[in-house]
């Protein structure tokens, strides 16, 4: 048998397996959920705010994915309830005069996606975490301005994590 043929055949079976499987690249999304809420998560920390940019964050996944329309909770199907549990920063390194000179950010929260329809949970995840390292420069206004651009760069990411284990997981 040929190279390609072979190819052909493997392909031929690895299409069958899964199919047999229940293999799908849709996910597992209940069909009738279009729409989520995404109400302003719960601040659990001593950190005024961080948790209008982490939702926003969400939220804009979702928006970008486009597989479901963030709407108000009285229109949607589902929503996604979110609580900020912890926010800390801690040195990684220092200089010869042991200056701190780049520090991790890390936030955790507690995550449950809902099917309001039908009352029922459809995801939970407790201790959902993402870190974030940055630099400091030297000023004290410099610093905070780069722990800020640590928590947008943390609350992205977990809005990607969370669309995709909502909207992609299988």
């Amino acid at each position: 048998m040929t190279a390609p043929a072979r190819r052909l055949v493997a392909l031929t079976i690895a299409a069958t397996v899964l199919a047999g499987c229940g293999y799908s690249f849709r996910g597992s999304l209940p069909d009738h959920i279009k729409t989520v809420a995404v109400p302003i998560f719960r601040n659990r920390t001593q950190v005024p705010a961080v948790e209008n940019g982490i939702t926003s964050a969400v939220v804009d996944a979702f928006a970008t994915n486009g597989r479901l329309k963030v709407v108000a909770a009285g229109q949607a199907d589902s929503i996604l309830d979110g609580e900020i549990v912890g926010y800390s920063i801690e040195p990684l390194s220092f200089d010869q005069r042991l200056n701190t000179r780049e520090y991790r950010l890390r936030v955790v929260l507690n995550i449950q996606f809902r099917d309001i329809r039908n009352n029922t949970m459809l995801w939970r995840e407790e201790g959902l975490s993402e870190v974030s390292d940055f630099r400091v420069v030297g000023q004290v206004s410099d610093t905070l301005s780069r722990e800020e651009g640590a928590v947008r760069q943390a609350a992205d990411e977990i809005g990607r994590k969370v669309v995709t284990q909502v909207v992609d997981r299988f």
